[in-house]
Formats: C-alpha cells, sequence, structure tokens
C-alpha cells in the first residue's frame, strides 16, 4: 500500500508537475503573444508618430518655403515701388530744370502764336508764382503785341514747373505742368523698368 501511495504521489506529481508545466508554457505563450502584440502596437504607434512629424516637417517646411517666396515678393513690390518713385523724382528734377523761364517763353510763344489763329477767346496761362512773375513783364506785353490776343497770366500752387494753357477762356486745358510731363514720361518708362527688372 505505501508503494500504492508512493506510485500514486509519484503520478500526482508528474501529473501536477505536466499541469505546471503545461500551464506555464501556456503562460509563456500568452505573455509572448501579448508583447508581440505590444510591440506591433508600438511599431505602428512609432510609425504614426514619425509619419505624423515627417508631413508636419514638410508643411513647416512649405510654410517657410511660402513664407521666403512671399517675403521676396514684397521685397520686390517695394524695390519697384521705391525705383518708380525714385525714376518720377529724377524726370521730375530734369523737368524743372529744363522748363527755365527761357525755355518757358519760347514754348508759349510758339504755342500762342500757332495755336491761338484758330480760336478767339481769352488765353488763360497758369503756371507757378515764381515763373508768372518772371514772365509777367515783357514775355507778356511782347505776345500780346504779336498777337493781338488777351493773354491772362495766372499763379498755380500745384504746378512747381511747366504750365497749363487754354485757348478758350478756361472751359479747357492743355497741360504742360511738371506733373503731368512727368506722367506722360513715365507712363513710357515705367514699362522698361519692369521690363529690366524682371
Amino acid at each position: 500500500m505505501a508503494d500504492d501511495i508512493k506510485g500514486l504521489i509519484e503520478k500526482i506529481n508528474r501529473e501536477g508537475v505536466l499541469a505546471a508545466e503545461s500551464k506555464a508554457r501556456t503562460i509563456e505563450e500568452e505573455a509572448r503573444l501579448k508583447a508581440e502584440e505590444i510591440i506591433t502596437k508600438a511599431r505602428a504607434e512609432a510609425q504614426r508618430l514619425v509619419s505624423e512629424a515627417k508631413i508636419e516637417i514638410e508643411k513647416d517646411s512649405q510654410r517657410e518655403k511660402d513664407l521666403l517666396v512671399q517675403a521676396g515678393r514684397d521685397m520686390l513690390l517695394v524695390l519697384k515701388g521705391q525705383l518708380n518713385a525714385m525714376l518720377d523724382k529724377v524726370i521730375n528734377t530734369e523737368i524743372r530744370q529744363t522748363l527755365n523761364t527761357e525755355e518757358l517763353f519760347k514754348i508759349l510763344s510758339s504755342l500762342i502764336q500757332n495755336i491761338s489763329k484758330q480760336h478767339d477767346a481769352a488765353i488763360i496761362v497758369s503756371l507757378s508764382k515764381e515763373e508768372l512773375e518772371k514772365l509777367e513783364g515783357g514775355f507778356l506785353a511782347k505776345l500780346k503785341e504779336q498777337t493781338k490776343r488777351e493773354i491772362l497770366l495766372h499763379p498755380a500752387d500745384d504746378i512747381r514747373a511747366g504750365f497749363t494753357i487754354s485757348f478758350d477762356a478756361g472751359k479747357s486745358q492743355f497741360d504742360f505742368s511738371d506733373k503731368a510731363i512727368t506722367e506722360y514720361i513715365s507712363t513710357y518708362l515705367k514699362p522698361k523698368l519692369r521690363e529690366i527688372l524682371q
């Protein structure tokens, strides 16, 4: 009977050991599967995070490129604006130097003598106060005598050089002021400048 008990104990031990080993293998397999699942999820999460980071980096990089392009465009626009303003200033300065009293007299004399024959109304010339004072004396008397027409000189605060002239007592006028001539010349030169800048 002792042998039977001993055999039974051995059998129970073997079965217990086998059961324990089986349970250990099951636990080990479950742990391995769980670990693989965790590793798979961690890899997927890492790939997702890396992918999102790459997308964000690309977006940031594109935003920076776009900002640089926009800054470049803005700088070119400012530069073009400054160059156009400088061009206008240079043209205006040249016009003021060119349209001195002597030149004004020649131009006005030619205009009045050639065009005034077509009109009977008073001729009105508007120019800067300084030029008016210089031309008012001898010029006005000389032209009135040559054309036998009424010629009126008027000061204009907005004209620094050049003049406006009306052959129909002010109903219409031809604008030869510094602003008008600058605008006319700029209209021709600015497209050329734009071509150079591109």
